[in-house]
């Protein structure tokens, strides 16, 4: 699965490049068109075959393919500021500039001397800005290119005139030269601009599978709290008294070993099915789970309510993490010797309360053991908010600590249920007790 969305990304940025490097090109190729159709073809009727006329308009037709080498090299440069990756440095303009006044000298030299007629004038003077405001457009603000436009038509015209030309032929200089710039400005920019979406649209994917990532190395490190916390604390308990009675000589340690080996090639097998993404948490075991882990800390625990059997299987396992959470923080956060856990279902939601009374006189909660507070709640509250539940926990009266968990049921089964209690599970040997983070065995 990794390999095949790793390979669509690919493509897709594949793709992405190509469609970049087309709108490149064909950018790239407007100058070279221009100045091979509006600057070599009036070399053909336009332009007097006379020595004079013809060398004036070599030169200026050699003077465009400079332009064009020059903008083909700044496209990138240009290209690359629009989309904001790097800045333009404003003296490679110097070089195309220099060569526009040049350009416009010789066209106004061409007109001078009579050697070209109206219409090849109007096609070389919408060449000669082409080149040069190519680059310029990806440059500059849409507001400021057309007033830079405005300055360089009165620039093309005022040399023009100044030249002799006269009548309507001048009267057509100013269109021509304002409708080249428009070109550029409606056929560049809006290119440079789609392709400025299109590689957002490519960052923003990029972002959000990292984000996909991040939020799946939470979610797994959450499950991965939520599955050894309360395994790892009964096999710290059961270790520490088989400890306790192997020194005391009692056979009991053997089976407090074995049942230590179980714990643990259960947890392997836990963790094994988190891995997968396969794992869920049940209800009526984590019930049974918690009472007999209880039990075996020394711990007087009931369990009492509906069994859970008849809810939907994302809220069993919602309330099953809640469970096995409550279960975890009981054994390594307080020192209770009463814990009741409680389920209610009612037509309209099923409630879940886990009672202890390990909280500090003076009503807050035990603080959190040595190695630092869990994740362990934040992780319910993101499930129960999932299904549109909650979560509260804090000391309440009596010096108890209640966390209660409340999930809200669109549709409830009509079979009554009647309360029952779990027995606890033989864990610990007769008449011995293990008081939490007491490390003391008491008979």
């Amino acid at each position: 699965m990794r390999v095949r969305g790793w390979y669509r990304g690919w493509q897709e940025r594949g793709k992405m490049e190509r469609i970049d490097l087309y709108s490149r090109f064909t950018i790239s190729c407007l100058p070279w068109l221009f100045a091979l159709a509006w600057q070599g073809t009036p070399f053909d009727h336009d332009i007097r075959h006379e020595p004079l006329p013809l060398a004036l308009g070599l030169a200026l037709l050699l003077v465009s393919l400079a332009q064009c080498l020059l903008s083909n090299r700044n496209l990138h440069a240009s290209y690359e500021h629009y989309l904001g990756s790097s800045v333009f440095p404003g003296r490679r303009l110097l070089a195309p500039a220099v060569l526009l006044v040049v350009a416009v000298g010789l066209l106004a030299a061409l007109a001078g001397v009579d050697g070209v007629h109206g219409s090849g004038l109007l096609l070389m003077t919408l060449n000669a800005p082409m080149a040069l405001v190519i680059t310029r457009v990806l440059l500059v603000p849409v507001r400021r290119f057309l007033v830079e436009s405005l300055c360089l038509t009165a620039l093309i015209t005022g040399a023009l005139a100044v030249a002799g030309v006269r009548g309507g032929t001048l009267a057509g200089v100013v269109p021509c030269s304002l409708f080249g710039c428009v070109l550029v400005l409606i056929s560049v920019r809006p290119s440079a601009w789609s392709m400025s979406v299109m590689w957002q649209a490519e960052q923003a994917r990029g972002i959000q599978a990292r984000l996909a990532v991040a939020e799946e190395r939470l979610r797994f490190g959450r499950d991965m709290h939520d599955v050894l916390g309360r395994n790892l604390a009964v096999i710290a308990l059961k270790s520490e008294l088989a400890v306790e009675l192997a020194q005391r000589g009692r056979p009991e340690a053997v089976d407090q070993m074995v049942e230590v080996q179980r714990i643990a090639r259960a947890s392997q097998q836990e963790v094994r099915d988190v891995v997968r993404g396969y794992r869920e948490a049940d209800l009526g075991t984590e019930l049974a789970g918690a009472q007999g882990v209880l039990s075996a800390a020394g711990i007087e625990c009931a369990v009492t309510g509906d069994s859970g059997d008849d809810l939907p299987a994302p809220v069993q396992s919602a309330l099953g993490w809640v469970v096995r959470e409550a279960a975890t923080n009981v054994l390594r956060h307080g020192d209770p010797s009463h814990c009741l856990i409680r389920v209610e279902v009612t037509a309209d939601a099923v409630v879940c309360q886990v009672e202890n009374d390990g909280a500090t006189p003076s009503g807050t909660a035990p603080p959190p053991a040595s190695d630092g507070p869990g994740s362990g709640l934040a992780g319910l509250r993101e499930r129960l908010a999932a299904l549109d539940g909650s979560l509260e926990a804090g000391p309440v009266k009596g010096g108890l600590f209640r966390l209660t968990a409340t999930v809200p049921l669109a549709t409830v089964p009509s079979a009554s249920r009647a309360p029952q209690v779990l027995r606890p599970a033989a864990m610990v040997a007769p008449g011995v007790t293990v008081r939490p983070g007491s490390g003391l065995v008491e008979e």
